[in-house]
């Protein structure tokens, strides 16, 4: 077969790059079978990606048993959960353009016959695809797996309880000692965070768009089993070399579809609506912000997962894995199951493999939705004409109207949670926040958290440029487009205006006149950027859209 890496390793001339590759234990026969890439996101910071080291081992083991020859590299990856509330989150969104341009980068310089992707932390997962898209040479991505739930009590506890117990600590509703037990419980080892937040979701969304092979994601990061996945994927990828299947064969508008319809089904993360949006770009597919509405109202909502549900991450597993929901999306008719995976095999022929665990009471049977229509909902209106994002799973309320309480950025509305300024029927709005604004738009788990942790989760509303954790739950509208810094709506709220949030018309409206508004924005000027060097200034410089996924490119028309 043909090998891209033959342009590296074969010839005489390439007698100097075989001379380097024999320094560091390469043969001969190694340097004439097909190069592998491992992408590793692995690092020392979290507990999300802290076993991918060793899964690595096991994938190679699987790679030279297929016939290949693996390569390992690493790129970063940062702990939302870590960074959430500080400077530091702004680094989040940034690092997934980052990540995807250090393997983009990596493998161009060596020609990479494949790449496998090890991933588990938010942007890992995002970043991985599109690299493997922009590339467009064979390769899989591989999941870390979840974190196992912690125990206190009895209760099963994630990182979500702690976040929303600082909040009832603040309120004097639970005490100092009990904020240490929990914060203590909450996270017992390894893994990415257990509900349906962000990881979960996007490994989720790896099934289901076909680029992770069915079975391998739900099983948790601390599992044996884990192991044997690692191998089996090691193996995989040298067969999806040999079929020379490419990421953009897998990654059609049906396969599109099929990953929203999994994030509408599942209760995902807000978050999947960016990552989706810029991997569609680097994929040549023509998706919309308003295509995850019109998924998502005609998509069941059928498993019962935390951050608004009952269920653990680590708990699909149990029930059957991510294939189980799968097929309650191929026989539901809301999935298309002719699309191609990475498997070699179609999305339907996986999903008919499922083996559901008898009783489990996880993913629910069509015939018993949680709820008819799926977790998220497209707003569009005068406040947010290019749209904006809720997650409705958990949420009993259709709307809220009421006045503004304004925060040019997270701190504030932080201390004003915190010290009890925040009173039923108010509507935060945090601001400055987006993708340039902020820049890199910070999820606002922090007072998220602390909102619901209050007792104000059932009366209060925020809405803002930024964005939210996948752990987010309550009435939060994120992804304001556009951005108060490129002169959005946003940018024009004051002090007790009126807003109105309309869930079964899937509208936001500020109900202040055009007039007022146009009169308010001009002469409007952003506020002075806050880095006006390195990578964060670069980013701004770049930086689309949140409706467009803020990709830091601008494709060709």
């Amino acid at each position: 077969m043909p090998l891209r890496s033959y342009t590296i390793t074969q010839g005489r001339d390439r007698a100097p790059a075989r001379s380097m590759f024999k320094a560091i234990g390469f043969t001969d026969d190694d340097l004439r079978k097909p190069i592998i890439g491992i992408a590793n996101t692995w690092i020392e910071t979290m507990p999300c990606n802290y076993n991918l080291r060793d899964l690595a081992v096991k994938v190679k083991e699987g790679i030279r048993a297929a016939g290949g020859t693996p390569m390992e590299f690493n790129t970063i990856a940062i702990s939302d959960g870590i960074t959430m509330g500080t400077e530091g989150m702004k680094a989040s969104l940034v690092s997934r353009d980052l990540i995807a341009d250090s393997i983009e980068l990596t493998a161009r310089g060596y020609m990479f016959d494949g790449l496998i992707c090890l991933v588990a932390c938010d942007k890992t997962i995002p970043g991985a695809a599109m690299a493997l898209l922009r590339l467009n040479v064979p390769g899989i991505i591989m999941y870390g797996g979840s974190i196992m739930p912690g125990k206190l009590n009895g209760i099963d506890l994630t990182i979500q309880d702690v976040f929303e117990a600082v909040g009832a600590n603040a309120a004097g509703k639970i005490s100092d000692e009990q904020l240490l037990a929990i914060e203590n419980a909450a996270c017992p080892g390894a893994g990415a965070c257990g509900g349906q937040y962000t990881a979960n979701t996007m490994a989720t969304v790896m099934e289901a768009i076909g680029l992770s092979p069915f079975g391998t994601a739900a099983t948790p990061q601390v599992d044996p089993a884990k192991n044997d996945i690692a191998r089996e994927c090691g193996k995989w990828v040298m067969e999806v070399v040999k079929r020379d299947l490419k990421p953009r064969d897998i990654c059609t508008r049906a396969a599109f579809e099929n990953a929203i319809a999994s994030v509408a089904a599942s209760g995902g993360s807000t978050n999947a609506v960016l990552h989706l949006l810029a991997m569609a770009r680097e994929a040549g597919v023509n998706l919309k912000i308003e295509d995850f509405h019109t998924i998502s109202q005609r998509t069941p909502l059928l498993v019962d997962l935390k951050p608004a549900g009952k269920y653990v991450a680590a708990d699909v597993h149990y029930a059957g894995g991510i294939p189980v929901i799968s097929k309650r999306l191929v026989d539901g008719g809301y999935a298309d199951g002719s699309c191609m995976t990475v498997t070699g095999r179609t999305f339907a022929e996986e999903s008919a493999d499922a083996k559901e665990t008898a009783g489990q009471d996880v993913i629910k049977p069509l015939d018993q939705p949680i709820k008819k229509t799926g977790g998220l909902v497209i707003l569009k209106g005068s406040l947010a004409p290019e749209g904006c994002v809720i997650k409705v799973t958990g949420i009993a309320r259709k709307g809220q109207r009421g006045p503004a309480r304004v925060f040019n950025n997270e701190e504030q509305a932080m201390a004003a949670v915190t010290s009890g300024q925040i009173k039923a029927g108010d509507v935060l709005v945090i601001r400055y926040e987006g993708p340039r604004g902020g820049p890199g738009m910070r999820e606002m788990l922090g007072v998220t958290g602390a909102i619901v942790g209050a007792g104000l989760g059932d009366t209060v509303a925020l809405l803002t440029d930024g964005r939210f954790s996948g752990a987010t739950r309550g009435f939060m509208v994120g992804h304001v487009a556009p951005e108060a810094a490129a002169g959005g709506p946003i940018a024009a709220v004051q002090e007790g205006d009126i807003i109105n949030i309309d869930i079964e018309k899937a509208t936001i409206d500020l109900e202040v006149s055009a007039e007022e508004v146009a009169k308010r924005l001009e002469g409007f000027q952003a506020p002075a950027p806050r880095y006006e060097t390195g990578v964060y200034a670069k980013y701004c410089a770049m930086v689309s859209s949140a409706s467009e996924g803020a990709v830091t490119f601008k494709p060709r028309q």
